[in-house]
């Protein structure tokens, strides 16, 4: 997606910011009123998350109350690369292109051949955190099934007359809590068949339902280091710790559909897969920088920046949430028009082609967006 051009002051300063079209407006009493909706959509967790997870120290047993129900040794592997920086996109078990790039990102961090293959040296590194179980079985807590859970109405017109773009249904939010998608949790939880209901469509989950889902962690969050409490709220709907590694530089390799994240000594300490351009809207190749981060954005639609939608619809002003156009984040760069950003489509990173931006899944950008500092470097490549 694309954003209008727009003046970027200090980092501590972005609330200041306007995008439009992959852009947000999150100034004055409109940023204000949208955190207050997304505040009452989704209760601020508590520091003692009861969806967090607690896991054995390195070279522990495991309890065996807390040990998995069956051996997932691909889904094990991909919930400890995601602890580690080097996320496989949605944690599914299921091999694919972005699971291949978070074992190339281990390699590579760890100085091992790199070929996207769990192989014996790959293994053997990672076997230090073998006492992580690839699953855990968790309660829903009656304040996270709680809220307006609904289908979004299509049309942006329609769209801009919410409170919020939040989640459709318990099960859309308990997935993008554990980095997964709805099917992987009714696979890992069979039942009988949900009831439906018109107001909210199918839900297979409710407040109360002890429910097995993929083990993601790395999701402490200090409130003293994320003093925004919109922002925390979001962490942790997302299992997004505050603890994150700093960056000075991003690459984004266009052939190879990945966003590397490398702090000031070159170390690469994050890699995600991610989607970025088309042919109508290339990825602008080249060297750019950081300007600044909305978090919890809002969205101002404009169909003249879209080749795909009539120039005679009209502008809109849609409201944040995870569900919006852009996600929970926006990290702008010194290229016009263009950004880093979240998406409500986890499952289509790597797949589907995007308005020109870098676009990845809302808990990836949510970890980046703490990891970025303002003048870091971004190269987009071929």
């Amino acid at each position: 997606m694309r954003t209008v051009p727009f003046a970027f002051a200090p980092i501590a300063l972005v609330a200041a910011l306007a995008l439009s079209a992959c852009n947000m407006n999150p100034s004055g009493s409109d940023q204000a009123g949208a955190a207050e909706e997304v505040r009452k959509a989704s209760p601020t967790a508590s520091p003692s998350d009861p969806l967090a997870a607690h896991d054995p120290a390195i070279g522990q047993p495991i309890d065996a109350a807390l040990a998995d129900d069956q051996p997932r040794p691909l889904m094990q592997a991909q919930v400890v690369l995601d602890r580690l920086g080097f996320t496989p996109g949605v944690v599914d078990g299921k091999e694919g292109l972005s699971t291949r790039n978070a074992v190339m990102g281990f390699q590579e961090a760890k100085g091992l051949t790199i070929n996207g293959q769990l192989d014996e040296p790959t293994t053997q590194a990672l076997a230090q955190w073998i006492n992580i179980p690839a699953t855990r079985v968790i309660t829903i807590p009656a304040e996270f099934a709680a809220g307006n859970f609904a289908p979004l109405p299509v049309k942006p017109e329609a769209q801009a007359k919410l409170p919020a773009l939040g989640y459709e249904s318990v099960d859309e939010k308990l997935a993008e809590r554990f980095h997964t998608t709805v099917e992987t949790l009714q696979a890992l939880n069979p039942r009988p068949a949900p009831a439906t209901s018109p107001a909210t469509g199918t839900r297979y989950f409710k407040a109360g339902d002890k429910v097995r889902v993929p083990n993601v962690g790395a999701d402490t969050i200090d409130p003293a280091a994320v003093t925004d409490a919109d922002w925390r709220n979001t962490l942790a709907s997302l299992g997004v710790g505050s603890s994150q590694p700093k960056v000075d530089k991003i690459v984004v390799s266009k052939s190879k559909g990945t966003l590397k994240a490398y702090d000031g000594a070159g170390k690469l300490v994050g890699m995600f897969t991610a989607t970025m351009g088309s042919e109508r809207d290339p990825l602008p190749l080249g060297n750019w920088k950081v300007q600044g981060v909305a978090r919890n954005p809002p969205f101002h639609y404009n169909p003249k920046l879209f080749w795909d939608v009539s120039d005679s619809k009209e502008k809109q002003l849609l409201p944040p949430g995870p569900n919006g156009p852009v996600g929970v984040a926006w990290i702008d760069i010194n290229k016009p028009h263009y950004g880093i950003h979240g998406t409500p489509h986890p499952e289509t990173i790597g797949r589907a082609e995007s308005h020109g931006c870098v676009r990845l899944t809302n808990w990836d950008v949510a970890r980046l967006a703490q990891m970025v500092k303002l003048g870091a470097q971004v190269k987009f490549e071929a």
